[in-house]
């Protein structure tokens, strides 16, 4: 049989596997099934810079379309694969083709969670996960435009931080208590939402939204569950995404919250592996088993599951990070703050825009906010790697630079 990895996606994940196999020197052939008509690109400046038409689609490309030619990378664009027959290993695709593999990575990555309200497929009414949902929301960036983000969370602020520059009139409906609740504590929260409203942002929380209404098939007005209602003239959602499995279930791979891997990649069924947002997958450094929704996951995985093809054991254990950009302000994650017994912070979140919060547990620092903080961020990384055991006063007190704070922390364990 042919020596051939198939690629099932073309996003980050997919891009990364591909240029890593060449790299670890995989000579075999490579074929690449995308369910859009692009190359891969990346997302996370989809909701910033791209959407605010700052940067071309050249420049979100993750490689120039001239790399895949040299690293002889078949591409099937426009393409989705409907079955994997693990016996005959096999994939079929929508176009009726029939493509072997001796491995095969399963790049599926995810999609966004709809919002299933009456008037859910309105004209108006969008997501934003891809190049051609930038377009649509692009299109409607008309100065005095009321628009209504459904969701408070990185994506729907980073939406509105957009917006709101363009001289669109931005309404934020979050169903939580505070907004970005999934990744950050409230001392970050409320800055945000401070910050939000000084840029002319409405926030509004605890509100549960019952339907999209419109005329002649166009969105007008954005209702909730407690009555209160908004005019729109369009609307952006964004309330978290799904991993796309169904692919691997129906193949009788094992899933759970996410494509269960090992962690050199590999399912349960070692010949097909899965990297990126779709994978259940184990972190030796925390000790749990993590579904995540980065790049920076994407890309590491890409490289354990070139490497592991390749006969080469390459563990995938990295403490996660994640960034948000929104106006000046970029919000760097490391680490997971779940569970934390003490917050620390560095700086003033009530004024100013720059500060950062150490989250301890039982006295070890377990993640890191920074807000326009690159030395938090930087050093917060080895901190976090190091369970780094520091006095709170010590971390707070802005005299001792974050190059010193780490030796501290290095030192002291």
């Amino acid at each position: 049989m042919t020596n051939q990895v198939v690629i099932v996606g073309a996003g980050h994940a997919a891009g990364q596997a591909a240029a890593s196999l060449r790299q670890e020197g995989y000579d075999g052939k490579i074929v690449m099934i995308g369910d859009e008509p692009y190359l891969p690109y990346q997302r996370p400046p989809l909701s910033k810079k791209f959407l605010a038409g700052e940067l071309s689609i050249e420049r979100v490309y993750f490689k120039p379309p001239a790399f895949y030619e040299k690293a002889d990378v078949e591409q099937k664009l426009n393409t989705t694969v409907t079955e994997i027959e693990r016996a005959q290993r096999t994939v079929h695709t929508s176009t009726g083709e029939s493509i072997p593999y001796s491995k095969l990575i399963l790049a599926t990555g995810s999609r966004v969670r709809e919002l299933n309200v009456p008037g859910f497929d309105l004209d108006g009414v969008n997501y934003l996960r891809t190049i051609d949902d930038v377009s649509k929301i692009q299109s409607k960036f008309k100065e005095g435009n009321k628009l209504v983000v459904v969701g408070g969370g990185y994506i729907g602020l980073e939406v509105a931080a957009v917006a709101v520059k363009r001289g669109i009139d931005v309404t934020v409906l979050e169903m939580a208590p505070m907004v970005m609740a999934r990744v950050v504590d409230p001392i970050v929260s409320s800055f945000y939402e401070r910050i939000h409203a000084e840029e002319g942002v409405k926030i509004v929380k605890g509100a549960a939204v019952s339907s999209f209404e419109g005329q002649d098939g166009k969105l007008t007005r954005v209702n909730c569950s407690d009555n209160t209602n908004f005019d729109a003239d369009f609307v952006v959602v964004g309330v978290g995404i799904l991993p796309n499995v169904e692919l691997a279930q129906a193949a009788g791979l094992d899933v759970e919250n996410g494509i269960i891997v090992n962690e050199f990649c590999q399912t349960s069924d070692p010949d097909i592996l899965a990297i990126g947002d779709c994978t259940n997958h184990p972190n030796p450094l925390l000790g749990e088993r993590l579904r995540l929704e980065s790049v920076q996951n994407a890309l590491e995985q890409g490289k354990t599951a070139a490497a592991t093809i390749c006969g080469r054991e390459l563990v995938y254990a990295q403490i996660p990070w994640f960034w948000s950009d929104q106006y000046d302000l970029k919000l760097q994650i490391v680490g997971l703050s779940a569970g934390y017994d003490e917050a620390v912070v560095r700086g003033n979140p009530e004024d100013g825009r720059s500060f950062a919060v150490f989250y301890l547990k039982e006295g070890k620092m377990i993640a890191v906010d920074a807000v326009n903080r690159p030395p938090e961020f930087m050093m917060g990384k080895l901190m976090v790697a190091g369970g780094a055991k520091l006095p709170a006063e010590t971390l707070r007190d802005e005299s001792i630079n974050m190059k010193e704070m780490a030796q501290m922390a290095k030192d002291a364990s």
